[in-house]
């Protein structure tokens, strides 16, 4: 073996290489919620973390004959970390899979299988330069994690400033030339001669020549912008990018968009000319050419949307969700004095504001209309203003909500606490109006209503029947939810607009059931059957074939419907188009579980349990008290960061940037954790230093569980910079914790038996597979909350495991 030379650990080219690989990890739930859905998110999650599993299976059975050729193994497995981070993308792209032929087709399962096999590979190669190092340089375990718990840290919060300047397939180029310079970086720390450092270099310049073709990315055909371009002579006019997605902007001449979501069939008015614009391919809003004459847009009067200007004259108004200006266009027209516009995406408004200013009519720059950019019940929190009407807008597109590819999308604004926000800020009289697509049978309609119906119960109004309305056309409905008690005035001017509109009443308190189901006729009334079952009926959810139970804060899954106990029904349909009815996200991600169980088991545990060392000899820590103690840990921290990463989303705004900020600051400070590790186990031995650092975990752990609502709701008004600030001050002490155990653990194999080092790291690789995509189903059924204190439960789990099976600290420590 070559360890005597080797005075230096590779410390910085770890570092770097674990920054690449996170930051390759959020590049890919980037790029598939782009090309995919953002239910693919999650799996990247569990394919980097089976890369790290499948790794410390390798080292152990060639764990010899890697160490002998340290060096050799150690470059070679940065520079294919370097090939296969660009290039296992590329060819993933060509893989046919879509999610909606899963039950058509069985083979779409091996093609998803593919999926995981290609992209765990970058995970796999990055992987093995850390578990060679742990394992060689044995005695600097801690020293390592620290440094691959801190590269990680940097790359997840650098990748977030990529996002600001390059599109994701140039992101690609970069991360895989960093993966190259890392071996540069190596050669120089393990002592190479400076002509190999010089060869090495030239690779670190190969993946910017890739251009073309080899960095387009292949949009799914079933997203809708994929759909649209297939249209005779439509176009890209203009492409932005963000943290938040890809904002693409298209242009179709011979068959021009006509985008009026529940348009009355009966309206007569022609449609201004209109620019569609996609964020990563869905989520369809508009921006239309502003007429010469206000009479032309007559037609946004026609919308059920336009309900409430019509019950009253709400003088200021909110739009949530205000996107290429549809809404503001429709206050507009309604003569709203004053209009407070809420968008998420500053590049969405760049858009109506520059570029196409003129075109829209410089609508985003009248003297009436303000348009705030951030997260809307942030906004909310920060102002004491109260509004006639808050509105919120259709933003996500009928293809994609009705085949349920939004089921695992967090959405805060549809939950019960979102809707007594709302209630909060508006006058005495005035309006929360929302508005849906429809789906048959109805699901978000009805759970929009539920949660209605919570929130004003929970505001302490007992009779919530007499401050709800409910209409649909052939397309959408809009539920209204008055603050206060709505007026006999108020019905006939509600009867009035329908009629004239071929609209469909589903709800008022005085409905009966002839009024229903008129002009758009369905086989039965079915909203209002449902919107009437749910004020009387107490077991209507548990009757009913879809959950429709309202969302919360703790679970903020609002595209949620599915129940497992309708599954076989559904399935028994799959011949007669009764597949539409699944929820294919939420089915994806059971599919990923099981992918990674299965290729958990297979890769990781049955390889470690055939192995057999004869010459390992372990006395109180054996190798069943490894399993347990290291797949615990596996559990019990990804439990925790995917909480912290979900929780977190309403607080930093966004999904992207709860990942990016929530999972640098764990990685970074369990990394400092982990390094102080060291210098903790020399003045306090390794049970002691468990036992402080679980027992921190668990009073931050249980305070955070009963606080964070507290914390949220007072700390969302902050400033941005203040907010990310909060959040990184929230984790720090918790993450320093929680990079204590596992180091330590390694720390005292190291001394027992190094050669089960990267057994360890496999065992706890296969629990983190498994408890990424655990973490998200339990949220979505139990909440946040119970994946937290189940998260705890592991981590005493673990610590109860390690104090009973250490023996004294009698180890002769040389530091």
């Amino acid at each position: 073996m070559e360890k005597a030379v080797h005075q230096k650990i590779p410390r910085y080219s770890i570092a770097l290489v674990s920054a690449a690989a996170l930051a390759y990890e959020i590049l890919l739930m980037k790029l598939f919620s782009i090309v995919q859905w953002h239910h693919f998110a999650y799996m990247m999650i569990s394919l980097a973390l089976l890369g790290y599993g499948v790794s410390g299976t390798f080292i152990v059975l060639f764990r010899d004959r890697l160490l002998s050729n340290f060096s050799l193994a150690f470059i070679s497995n940065l520079l294919l970390f370097g090939i296969t981070s660009i290039s296992s993308y590329l060819i993933a792209q060509q893989i046919p899979f879509n999610a909606q032929e899963m039950f058509w087709d069985p083979g779409s399962i091996l093609w998803l299988f593919t999926y995981f096999l290609l992209l765990v590979l970058p995970f796999f190669f990055a992987a093995n330069t850390v578990g060679m190092a742990l394992s060689y340089y044995e005695r600097e375990v801690s020293k390592l994690y620290a440094a691959d718990m801190i590269g990680a840290g940097i790359g997840s919060l650098s990748i977030l400033g990529l996002f600001f300047v390059l599109y994701p397939a140039s992101i690609l180029q970069v991360i895989s030339s960093v993966g190259f310079f890392a071996s540069v970086l190596a050669s120089y720390e393990l002592g190479l001669k400076p002509k190999k450092s010089a060869v090495l270099l030239l690779f670190v310049f190969l993946p910017f020549m890739l251009g073309g073709k080899f960095t387009e990315l292949n949009m799914s055909p079933y997203k809708n912008l994929s759909k649209v371009l297939q249209i005779k002579d439509t176009r890209i006019v203009e492409e932005r990018t963000s943290p938040l997605g890809v904002i693409t902007v298209v242009e179709s001449p011979t068959i021009p968009f006509r985008y009026v979501p529940g348009l009355s069939i009966i309206s007569d008015t022609q449609i201004p000319a209109q620019l569609g614009v996609y964020t990563n391919g869905e989520g369809m809003s508009v921006i239309t050419r502003y007429p010469d004459s206000f009479k032309k847009l007559k037609y946004l009067d026609f919308q059920t949307s336009a309900l409430p200007f019509h019950l009253s004259h709400p003088k200021n108004i909110l739009i949530i969700g205000a996107g290429g200006g549809s809404d503001v266009l429709q206050a507009l027209y309604e003569k709203v004095e004053n209009i407070d516009a809420a968008e998420l995406d500053g590049e969405m408004v760049a858009l109506v504001k520059g570029r196409y200013a003129e075109y829209a009519g410089n609508i985003y720059s009248k003297s009436n209309v303000n348009v705030k950019i951030g997260e809307a019940r942030g906004l909310l929190s920060a102002s004491k203003e109260k509004y006639d009407l808050i509105q919120l807008a259709l933003v996500d597109s009928y293809g994609a909500a009705s085949a349920g590819l939004y089921a695992l999308s967090e959405n805060y604004l549809y939950t019960v606490e979102a809707f007594r926000q709302y209630l909060l800020h508006l006058t005495p009289g005035g309006y929360l109006a929302l508005t849906r697509w429809i789906k048959l049978p109805p699901r978000d309609s009805l759970k929009l209503f539920a949660t209605a119906i919570e929130a004003l119960r929970q505001e302490g109004i007992d009779t919530p029947e007499k401050s709800l309305l409910l209409i649909r056309s052939w397309q959408t409905s809009t539920l209204l939810v008055k603050n206060g008690i709505i007026t006999p005035e108020e019905i006939k001017s509600l009867k009035t607009f329908c009629e004239e509109r071929n609209f469909d009443l589903a709800y008022y308190s005085a409905i009966q059931e002839h009024e229903a189901n008129r002009f758009n006729i369905l086989e039965d009334p079915y909203f209002f059957i449902g919107a009437k079952a749910l004020l009387e009926q107490k077991d209507f959810f548990d009757r009913y074939k879809f959950d429709i139970r309202p969302a919360t804060d703790d679970k903020p899954y609002f595209y949620h419907f599915f129940k497992w106990e309708v599954f076989g029904e559904i399935f028994s349909l799959r011949g007669s188009g009764g597949l539409y009815l699944m929820e294919w996200g939420y089915l994806i991600l059971v599919a990923s579980l099981i992918l990674a169980l299965f290729s958990s088991i297979v890769l990781i545990l049955l390889p470690l349990v055939s192995y057999k060392r004869n010459q390992t000899s372990i006395n109180t820590f054996g190798k069943t008290k490894i399993v347990f103690y290291f797949f615990a840990l596996g559990l019990a921290f990804l439990f925790l960061e995917i909480a912290f990463m979900q929780r977190f989303i309403l607080y930093l705004s966004h999904p992207i940037y709860s990942a990016a900020i929530v999972l640098s600051s764990f990685l970074l400070f369990a990394g400092l954790g982990s390094g102080y590790s060291t210098h903790l186990i020399k003045q306090i031995g390794h049970k002691k230093a468990v036992k402080s650092a679980v027992f921190v975990i668990l009073f931050l752990g249980l305070f955070y569980l009963f606080a964070f609502d507290t914390l949220f709701e007072h700390l969302i008004a902050l400033p941005y910079l203040v907010k990310v600030a909060v959040t990184i001050g929230l984790i720090t002490p918790l993450a320093f914790a929680m990079g204590i155990p596992f180091p330590a653990g390694l720390a005292y194999l190291s001394y027992e038996s190094p050669s089960l080092i990267p057994w360890a790291w496999g065992i706890n690789g296969c629990a983190s597979v498994i408890s990424a995509i655990l973490a998200t189903l339990l949220a979505i059924h139990f909440g946040f909350a119970a994946v937290t204190l189940l998260a705890l439960v592991f981590y005493f789990m673990a610590f109860a495991i390690f104090i009973t099976s250490v023996t004294p600290n009698n180890i002769n420590y040389t530091f």
